[in-house]
């Protein structure tokens, strides 16, 4: 007697059917997955969030690093990262801290607006080899002072210029306790304003501030070394 398989065709064909479908889905179920999150992540926000500049940029000038505060830089351009020719930044006195946004003035209220000068101008430039503020002190400037005139004021030496020179009008003030060297010009029509040299590697700093404030020279000495500090540490 023949004996028949209990397996007919068709139940083997469909069997073989399920048997590709079911990684074929898990497959098209895994895509999906992918899909949506890819889909998520990539969606765009509802609300536009403004990302403030960051509190301080690492600059180059003449091959030297500065951690400038990005609130101090005066000119637009400047705010940027990487290798620059020159960087002007300002200070409020004493706090040394960046200045706070411009008010908006008009033609009307110009006057009513005038702002005491309360701020240490700083100038960072590369110096290209040229003549370094000491080597100026020494062979430049004596030849141009009054030998005849000077006084001492508080511990600081002040020595004028002679008229018809490169620098009439101007006073050298120095003193080297804290040590300080600058050019001044005289009181007139505008308050007179004092400018102190400094050389660091590749990079000549210049510091502007009030001649008044040569009443307190100790304390203007001070925070230009400060303001030097600041920006040459990684944190300021």
């Amino acid at each position: 007697m023949a004996l028949t398989s209990s397996t007919s065709p068709r139940s083997n064909a469909r069997g073989t059917r399920h048997s590709h479908l079911v990684p074929l889905l898990a497959m098209g179920i895994i895509g999906a997955c992918a899909v949506g999150i890819v889909a998520y992540l990539l969606w765009p926000t509802w609300g536009v969030e403004k990302v403030d500049d960051p509190s301080r940029l690492p600059v180059s000038i003449g091959n030297t690093l500065f951690n400038v505060p990005t609130k101090a830089i005066r000119v637009k351009v400047q705010k940027r990262t990487g290798p620059q020719e020159r960087v002007d930044l300002n200070f409020v006195y004493p706090s040394l801290e960046a200045p706070d946004a411009p008010r908006h003035v008009t033609l009307e209220t110009v006057e009513e607006n005038l702002p005491d000068i309360d701020r240490i101008f700083l100038s960072i430039a590369a110096h290209h080899d040229a003549l370094s503020p000491d080597e100026r002190t020494r062979t430049i400037y004596p030849r141009y002072l009054d030998q005849t005139s000077g006084s001492l004021q508080d511990g600081l030496s002040i020595r004028p210029f002679r008229d018809n020179t490169p620098y009439a009008s101007e006073d050298l003030v120095y003193a080297s306790s804290p040590q300080i060297i600058a050019r001044c010009t005289r009181d007139g029509k505008t308050p007179g304003m004092c400018l102190s040299e400094r050389r660091i590697e590749g990079a000549d700093l210049t510091f502007r501030f009030p001649r008044a404030w040569l009443d307190k020279w100790r304390d203007v000495a001070g925070a230009m070394d400060q303001i030097i500090r600041r920006m040459r540490t990684p944190r300021g």
